[in-house]
């Protein structure tokens, strides 16, 4: 019995006593802004016709699947020419600034109003990479993601250390920002373009309201008990949030794989041949020709395909394994990138799959990264290199951007500390 207790205690401890898995939130928040950016800025030329006023998707047509649906879109609040190219352009800019880490809390917010604006304006226009970046993007509000690697964190080191030499450190760009977006939320409200479906709106105020409250409680309760309250809450939101990621990755190759297994194509190894055959799925006619033309390279991709998607659910029991099918997966999205001309599909399915990577590797990634960015400075002229290189942080720090991390409570190790931050983990299903 006593045993029993014991291992509640320390699962509670570890959900609330840290955010984990700080650099896999990092990568997921990275990997999903470069996604929509990319996609933002390759479309830029046919914006109109996919979600704006020259879409054969009309705005009453638009508006009418939207009263039935109730989908939250800010593009219904007026069908002009420049509200669209506003929303089309904070919705770059969201992403640029959610990819460097800059007021993650803020960006990932503005970066999910413009992703559900878009793409329930034109809901034919999508894919399932398109769906994935949907749910994502409402996740990504729910996590700590600028822990690391991100301008927070950076700013976030930079307080404390002006905190330990006892000069008094001013935000003023949080509460201007808050100031705006209160005062934009609530006209909308009021205007009742905030109207349907409940839950977007909800989180909205529900964000802004946090928000408000962190930065009260932060300025005038200082360390005390109301900030370690809240650093538990957010902590917990946060795991929550992590754990919904994992399950819905696991869910997404779960039901895609037992889908083929039911498809006569995929039972007799030729599913992967058809799809070669598509001019629209064929950017290298020669390379799918050459693809194709292999009959055991066909039949074993095919049945690869639905044994890797079937098993990897499973095979977050064991670290090693679950390891070599992630690599796997992430060879297979990469080549349908390349082959069958679905770069954002294949960006979105990386990205959601970056969250099962192991803790070591993503560090020794950065390190590479640090590494590379001293290297490119160092050829730059003195001056410049100087001035890139004055104050600089990696990024690395556990403690930075979105507030601090609490330490599990305990005599613990630091392998013991690493693996629970780690949702890579052996174990990983048990322990998040």
């Amino acid at each position: 019995m006593n045993g029993i207790a014991l291992s509640v205690s320390r699962g509670i401890a570890r959900v609330t006593g840290a955010a984990l898995g700080p650099y896999q939130t990092a990568v997921i928040r990275i990997g999903f802004s470069a996604t929509w950016l990319l996609f933002l800025l390759r479309e830029l030329p046919h914006r109109h016709e996919l979600y704006g006023p020259g879409s054969p998707w009309g705005h009453d047509l638009a508006e009418q699947l939207i009263a039935d649906n109730g989908a939250f879109t800010v593009l219904m609040w007026s069908d002009g020419r420049v509200w669209f190219e506003i929303v089309y352009a904070v919705a770059v800019l969201s992403s640029v600034l959610l990819l460097l880490g800059w007021r993650t809390r803020t960006m990932s917010v503005v970066f999910m109003v413009g992703v559900l604006s878009l793409q329930n304006r034109s809901v034919f226009m999508g894919d399932g990479g398109d769906n994935v970046l949907h749910l994502m993007s409402i996740y990504l509000v729910l996590t700590r993601c600028g822990q690391v690697w991100s301008l927070d964190a950076r700013r976030a080191r930079r307080a404390g250390g002006a905190r330990a030499r006892g000069e008094r450190v001013v935000d003023r760009a949080g509460p201007a920002l808050w100031s705006v977006f209160g005062f934009v939320l609530l006209t909308m409200t009021l205007a009742g373009a905030l109207d349907g479906d409940w839950f977007v709106p909800a989180l909205l105020w529900a964000v802004w309201a946090a928000q408000g409250l962190w930065w009260a409680v932060g300025r005038w309760a200082g360390g005390g008990e109301p900030r370690i309250l809240l650093d538990v809450i957010a902590d917990i939101v946060h795991n929550g949030a992590l754990v919904v990621i994992m399950a819905e990755a696991c869910l997404i190759y779960a039901t895609a794989g037992w889908y083929k297994i039911q498809g006569s194509r995929w039972q007799d190894g030729t599913a992967v041949y058809y799809p070669l055959n598509l001019d629209y799925f064929s950017p290298w006619p020669a390379l799918s020709e050459a693809l194709a033309a292999n009959g055991t390279m066909v039949m074993l991709i095919t049945y690869g395909t639905v044994a890797v998607q079937v098993a990897f659910p499973f095979t977050l029991f064991n670290r090693r394994v679950k390891n070599v099918l992630l690599a796997a997966m992430m060879a297979e999205h990469a080549v349908i990138a390349v082959v069958l001309g679905l770069p954002f599909f294949s960006l979105a399915m990386i990205a959601a799959d970056a969250v099962f990577l192991p803790t070591s590797f993503l560090r020794r990634l950065g390190g590479w990264a640090v590494r590379a960015r001293a290297g490119l400075l160092g050829r730059l002229p003195g001056r410049l290199s100087t001035r890139l290189t004055a104050g600089r942080g990696d990024g690395g720090g556990v403690g930075g951007g979105d507030g601090r991390t609490a330490a599990v409570p305990g005599p613990r190790s630091r392998e013991a500390v690493e693996s629970d931050k780690d949702p890579g983990h052996t174990h990983v299903g048990f322990r998040t």
